[in-house]
């Protein structure tokens, strides 16, 4: 027992005094990268207050809400909310629809901005380098309800550009954004138009960074253009590559409202019905904030499981993951 308290008394001292080393060091840290910790304290706080305090409200998708009690004191029902989603007609629709558009923009979507990164970067007048990428990046800075504007007027069945080539050549004019049958395409093909400028900025700043001596070791070993794009190139980015594709696969269910809100109509929500705009009909339109709630963790849940999945592939097959 004397030894114990002897022992007790001896780790104590040195406890305190390494608990006073770290308080200084992080004091000495704070001190030496202050501007650095200024920089990004507005982004800490932007996502303290606008992704994890919300998180509170989660809750609201196991209780039968009633604004009036609030959320502590509204019933709890446990899953409730959850059994009514998936017991509905339209639960496979939305799944479908969220799911086919989600994977679809992924496979046409993904691969566009590494090829495009990969043929600038293979420009070597700086000019016409310049013009691609500036005429690439202006579309990103189009708003979502002028890229979905243009989409109506240029594919109109009776004075779009689109359907007047398509009558140039002996064809019959298409119903573009009343067909079903056209919404996953026009939806994700517009939006490749639109980002994949953008999104190759990040492959052409890894790109930057590949070693000129290994093009060179290879130009001396005969290999062509492309070899050396497949060989030199492709490897030093894909680090990258797999990193965006965890993330964006993280991100398959979440295909967004507001794009498909503004191209839905009556004649293609067959198509165009996802988990998003039903969120959006049943918890604001309708006011079922518990309902609306449930179906969107259920998304987040989904979304979660895939990044989860994905990451552990990835880090499977190769030395690079998230985590």
């Amino acid at each position: 027992m004397a030894k114990v308290m002897t022992a007790n008394r001896t780790h104590g001292p040195i406890k305190i005094n390494k608990l006073q080393n770290n308080i200084k060091r992080v004091k000495r840290s704070l001190k030496r990268n202050f501007i650095l910790y200024l920089l990004v304290f507005p982004v800490i706080i932007y996502f303290l207050v606008f992704k994890y305090f919300p998180m509170y409200g989660v809750q609201i998708a196991f209780k039968e809400f009633i604004a009036t009690k609030g959320i502590t004191g509204s019933e709890w029902i446990g899953i409730e909310h959850f059994q009514r989603f998936f017991n509905s007609h339209y639960f496979w629709r939305l799944i479908k629809n969220t799911l086919g558009i989600g994977v679809y923009q992924l496979v046409v979507g993904f691969p566009v901005p590494i090829i495009l990164a990969l043929l600038i970067n293979e420009v070597r007048k700086s000019a016409f380098k310049r013009f691609v990428q500036t005429v690439t990046y202006a579309p990103h800075f189009l708003s979502v309800i002028v890229l979905v504007g243009m989409l109506f007027l240029f594919l109109s069945p009776t004075n779009g550009i689109v359907n007047k080539l398509i009558e140039l050549f002996g064809g019959e004019p298409i119903f573009f954004m009343t067909e079903a049958s056209w919404f996953k395409t026009t939806y994700v093909f517009s939006g490749v138009w639109q980002q994949m400028g953008w999104s190759s900025i990040i492959y052409l700043a890894a790109l930057s960074a590949v070693d000129p001596q290994l093009h060179d070791a290879a130009k001396i070993d005969g290999a062509s253009r492309l070899e050396r794009i497949w060989y030199v190139n492709i490897p030093a980015i894909l680090p990258t590559i797999i990193i965006l594709l965890i993330l964006q696969s993280g991100q398959v269910l979440s295909v967004g409202f507001e794009k498909v809100f503004l191209m839905q109509n009556d004649l293609n929500m067959e198509a165009s019905d996802v988990i998003a705009t039903h969120i959006y009909r049943s918890g604001i339109l309708g006011a079922q904030y518990d309902y609306s709630t449930a179906i969107g963790l259920f998304e987040s849940g989904i979304n979660f499981i895939i990044l989860i999945m994905v990451n552990y592939f990835a880090k499977r097959t190769s030395s690079t993951s998230l985590w």
